[in-house]
């Protein structure tokens, strides 16, 4: 063997470890196409605003096939002027997963309804005892402490479906080769944003809009408006931020190291490799308890963010 061909074999055994984690890494992100473990499925439609029309395909080759669009750097682009598509609304991998969770969520809790509804004397066990018990905790652990009852019945269906969907989704990413859609930031994003309505909603119902908009004030005269009303304004914007970051940081972070781990094995093998490994489950078995914690932190912020809307609120509309 020559000495040039020892000089590549050497170069391309250094670089395959780095190769290898850096796969590992991508997998993190978000994909075009259905991933679960090492296995590509080209089953996910694309779906374009484009151009002032919509545009559907069923799969990559069939968005490929039309000759309309191509792929640069794994994104879909124009095939005319390369140019991205002006709304992009693909059913993406992770986008799939939530799907995922929220049909096992909409199935569990259609048959728990139905057991109950053959035995409704019968005492729960089992899965739907598990299920009852998570229910009763936010019920009566997270929600009841923190607003009155008749604020506890209207949003009791949002706060649970809040729960089950974070908790379903932290799970599914902990299943190996699923992936955790909580640990993309558009999804917290998405769930902060939704959080910030309802708890300006709720403050707005319970208040009046002539006491939510004089709560912007923060107390001071009219004169300070133009100071205080953009504070007040940030003060509101920080919370779902708050949100956020705090689900998005704790399950990728969790996510990250798992996968530096596993990256370890390749770059000082088999010698290293049961601690290394014995580090992954430990990080593991932790990451499971975080994916309750997250979603009941989650659930229980924004409870208390509604409950000091609606005080903050009342404050307002009794000093007035």
């Amino acid at each position: 063997m020559s000495e040039e061909n020892l000089h590549v074999e050497k170069a391309e055994s250094t670089e395959n470890p780095s190769q290898k984690i850096n796969q590992l890494l991508e997998g993190l992100g978000d994909h075009y196409e259905f991933n679960y473990s090492t296995f590509h499925f080209d089953i996910l439609p694309y779906i374009f605003y484009d151009e002032g029309n919509f545009h559907f395909f069923s799969n990559k080759k069939a968005l490929e096939e039309s000759g309309q669009y191509t792929f640069s750097h794994h994104k879909p682009v124009r095939t005319s002027d390369h140019h991205s598509p002006d709304l992009d609304l693909s059913i993406t991998n992770l986008v799939a997963f939530q799907f995922i969770a929220a049909i096992l969520i909409i199935a569990a809790f259609l048959n728990i309804a139905k057991k109950y509804k053959k035995n409704a004397t019968k005492a729960p066990s089992g899965f739907q005892n598990l299920m009852e018990s998570l229910v009763v905790f936010v019920k009566d652990e997270v929600i009841r402490p923190n607003l009155d009852e008749k604020t506890t019945k209207k949003l009791l269906p949002y706060f649970l479906t809040l729960f089950f969907f974070i908790l379903t989704l932290n799970l599914i990413g902990m299943v190996p080769g699923g992936h955790a859609a909580t640990g993309s930031l558009g999804l917290p994003l998405a769930l902060a944003l939704i959080a910030f309505f309802v708890i300006n909603i709720v403050a707005i119902k319970q208040s009046g809009i002539k006491h939510w908009l004089e709560h912007l004030l923060g107390g001071a005269p009219v004169g300070l408006a133009p100071l205080m009303i953009p504070l007040e304004i940030m003060g509101m914007l920080v919370k779902p931020f708050a949100l956020t970051v705090r689900l998005f940081a704790n399950m990728v972070a969790g996510h990250v190291v798992l996968y530096i781990l596993i990256g370890l094995i390749f770059l000082f093998g088999i010698y290293f490799s049961p601690v290394l490994v014995g580090f992954s489950i430990f990080i593991y078995f932790l990451e499971i308890l975080v994916s309750f914690l997250q979603a009941y932190i989650f659930t229980m912020l924004t409870v208390i963010f509604v409950s000091l809307a609606i005080g903050e609120s009342h404050e307002e509309e009794h000093s007035h």
